[in-house]
């Protein structure tokens, strides 16, 4: 394989750099693969290539296998030129992108856009179990549509309602100075909450939330402190803003460039935004790195991304 050089750093660059198919499908394997080439199927290192195809033959189980195998790419008969440039586009847009915009910009199909971002979305996940163990904020937040944008009949039924009614809710948490975790939640209860963060903080942590009743209990386990926001939003260290900030770039992605989310895919969005706050000090280049080395072992099929597999299961039962 030749010398990797000149890597891009811009967007401009990019796209001059997965034009070439050779080369982007060279920076695909030295991703994967940084250790050398290993067979997905068996793990032997010995393999033969047929440059025309872009495929290896396994030496070991003497099967063929390509960068595709056993990642988020596999069965897919786009190339890598396209898959990567999405992944570039995804990563690197502070407020997100749409399929449409996918779409346009490598010359594919809505759908087929629509199916490579929840794929991307899936190598995005961090699956840490890593716990915050000096200062965390932990806040709540509902998603859903705007009261205005909906008919007559919805909004009425909402007015009467609380905040929080045929809206998602999501619970996020931040470590001062480390990372931010966000996930779809079923209500913002006592027992729904406390277990949640209670995976991700450390005991005898700082912690610091705002009044919400399902709060209380906390003094025992951590050093818990209380911002009322009816009264203030900053006392001191005691304060929720930067969780506030994450929910803010969150909603304007999903408000301005996705403007209709489903609760059954809102935790795939909650993964995009996490990856891209927690490693926005990152260059492009190295966010996307990133992905490109976590795609393997991951698979996502159509019919499980659109809810057909669930539905099917359900008839059957």
């Amino acid at each position: 394989m030749e010398d990797l050089v000149n890597l891009p750093q811009t967007l401009q660059e990019a796209v001059i750099y997965f034009s070439d198919k050779d080369r982007a499908h060279n920076l695909a394997t030295a991703l994967r693969w940084p250790n050398g080439i290993t067979c997905p199927r068996c793990g032997h290192d010995k393999q033969s290539y047929v440059k025309t195809r872009r495929l290896w033959h396994c030496k070991g189980c003497k099967k063929q296998f390509t960068v595709k195998v056993a990642t988020i790419f596999e069965d897919s008969p786009l190339g890598m030129d396209k898959w990567m440039m999405a992944i570039w586009m995804i990563v690197s847009c502070k407020n997100g992108v749409s399929s449409y915009e996918i779409s346009r910009a490598i010359g594919v199909t809505q759908k087929s856009a629509w199916h490579m971002m929840h794929r991307i979305r899936l190598a995005l996940q961090d699956g840490s179990l890593l716990k915050a163990s000096s200062e965390a904020e932990v806040d709540e937040t509902f998603i859903g549509g705007k009261a205005r944008n909906m008919h007559a009949s919805k909004r009425r039924r909402r007015i009467t309602g609380t905040g929080g009614k045929d809206k998602t809710a999501v619970l996020g948490i931040l470590e001062r100075g480390g990372q931010v975790r966000a996930k779809v939640i079923e209500n913002t209860k006592k027992k729904t909450l406390q277990p949640e963060f209670r995976k991700h903080v450390q005991a005898g942590a700082a912690l610091y939330t705002d009044a919400l009743l399902s709060y209380q209990g906390l003094a025992s386990d951590y050093a818990h402190q209380v911002i009322d926001h009816a009264v203030a939003y900053v006392d001191g260290k005691v304060h929720t803003n930067g969780m506030e900030n994450f929910w803010s770039l969150l909603k304007r992605g999903i408000n301005g460039t996705y403007i209709s989310v489903e609760p059954f895919h809102l935790f795939r969005y909650l993964d995009e935004q996490a990856f891209r706050y927690n490693n926005r000090k990152d260059s492009d280049y190295g966010r996307f790195s990133e992905v490109m080395g976590k795609v393997e072992g991951k698979q996502l099929p159509y019919d499980v991304v659109s809810g057909r597999q669930q539905e099917c299961e359900t008839r059957a039962n």
